[in-house]
């Protein structure tokens, strides 16, 4: 549905004054009346019933997982990235709660999606439903703000956010995980919006299910909601849904992103520093014409003393959280990158509080032989790898292996043994780690 020159300008002049609450002091009561927002939000409810259950986009797109109220540090990631209409992206979910402002996150994007809708998508996460944001700080932002009453408005908007992404027909996106219920894409098509997960079922799995790398099967996950599935579920879901790689969100992971055992799942997180307890950074897949994979990473200076926490890894091999995924079936090559800010040279500090990461300084390349042809695999882009590099001109190389191997159990033995300080409110007791719930 086509907007008027003059909705238009309104929603520029809503953008204008949302952008205003970046760097600067002041809340979203000071610039939004509560007509105003009901307006976006009325608008937003037509709006995404267009994109379908299952969004289907094409490629070049950015892929930005888990927010979480963290208004200020979501611009400084636009910053980075770039912002719309020059970039299209797509949202996993999880935009409110924990942050301190919710309001000014979830409806800047939903003024965004107004304003650009064929570049920005928003998919639906478990912070999204009232079971969860009635409790985690997105109800009583509402409340205290505006008046209940908002937040029953917002519940009708999020019931009919898109439930999953689909990136050039091979990249499915959610914001949690598979589900023994997905056994075709249809099936997400064929969802009925407006929705509410509940209990158990194709719903909650999508924004609820994680990764593990404690088997291959599937397993009941220790959230007590849903299931955690292992690499042989991964491998055997691409394979029946016809794609070749998983991007999920939901879980906090120390450099912004992590890749599954089995390279065919990258969980993305791109709220740094998240909840003011893990020092982690923001990332972003990124995902160009030829489907190439790169990251761009931000990372912002902890805002207090308290945040210094590192996250445990999810579903990875230690050592190995930065492996690169295996090659797409329509791609020459991936490889990780490093950011570009405004095509600035990566690691610029920009105003003394991001900085970019490099993640992939030297990729180390092997040929591999894939369906009787030659292509190139990109090596580890961590430091570990580097290491490897440097010890490359032994001759013994059983002697590398070992040293390799004991260096990658170190770090994974020093990550775990902080296992349990990271923990405040939701125990993994059957996967990796304690963690933080996203």
């Amino acid at each position: 549905m086509a907007r008027s020159a003059a909705e238009m300008k309104w929603l520029d002049g809503i953008i204008t004054k949302l952008s205003g609450l970046y760097k600067r002091p002041g809340t979203i009561t000071g610039v939004m009346s509560l007509d105003e927002i009901l307006k976006i939000l009325s608008y937003t409810a037509t709006a995404i019933m267009q994109d379908g259950s299952l969004v289907e986009v094409d490629a070049p797109i950015k892929v930005i997982g888990d927010i979480h109220g963290q208004y200020q540090d979501m611009h400084k990631l636009f910053d980075l990235i770039g912002r719309v209409p020059n970039v299209k992206m797509i949202f996993l979910g999880d935009y409110v709660d924990r942050g301190t402002q919710s309001l000014e996150t979830i409806l800047y994007l939903f003024a965004i999606k107004l304003r650009y809708k064929d570049s920005v998508f928003l998919l639906r996460g478990n912070h999204e439903t009232p079971a969860v944001n009635r409790i985690y700080g997105f109800y009583a932002e509402c409340a205290i703000r505006y008046g209940p009453g908002l937040w029953w408005e917002f519940i009708s908007v999020f019931n009919r956010l898109p439930m999953a992404g689909l990136i050039a027909k091979r990249i499915l996106c959610m914001h949690g995980g598979l589900s023994p219920e997905l056994t075709s894409l249809d099936v997400i098509r064929r969802i009925k919006r407006p929705c509410e997960p509940v209990d158990r079922g194709l719903l909650i799995d999508l924004v609820w299910s994680d990764p593990t790398n404690k088997g291959d099967g599937w397993f009941y996950s220790p959230r007590g909601l849903s299931y955690a599935f292992g690499k042989g579920v991964t491998a055997a879901a691409c394979k029946l849904l016809n794609i070749d790689l998983i991007i999920r969100a939901h879980q906090v992971v120390q450099d912004g992103y992590e890749l599954m055992v089995g390279r065919q799942l990258i969980t993305i997180f791109s709220a740094p520093n998240y909840a003011g307890q893990f020092n982690n950074a923001a990332a972003v897949v990124c995902i160009d014409d030829d489907l190439q994979i790169t990251f761009q990473q931000l990372r912002v200076p902890a805002p207090n003393a308290r945040c210094n926490r590192p996250c445990p890894p999810v579903a990875c091999e230690p050592g190995k959280a930065l492996a690169l995924p295996d090659k797409l079936k329509t791609a020459t090559s991936m490889k990780s990158a490093s950011s570009k800010v405004n095509d600035a040279p990566s690691k610029e500090k920009m105003s003394g509080e991001q900085v970019t990461k490099d993640t992939n300084k030297e990729s180390a390349k092997e040929p591999v032989k894939k369906d009787d042809s030659m292509v190139e695999k990109s090596g580890d882009s961590s430091k570990e790898d580097e290491k490897r590099k440097e010890e490359a001109n032994e001759t013994n190389g059983e002697k590398e292996e070992k040293k390799d191997e004991a260096a990658d159990g170190k770090r994974s033995e020093e990550k775990l043994n902080d296992q349990n300080e990271a923990a405040k409110e939701e125990t993994f007791a059957g996967c990796n780690s304690s963690v933080l719930i996203a």
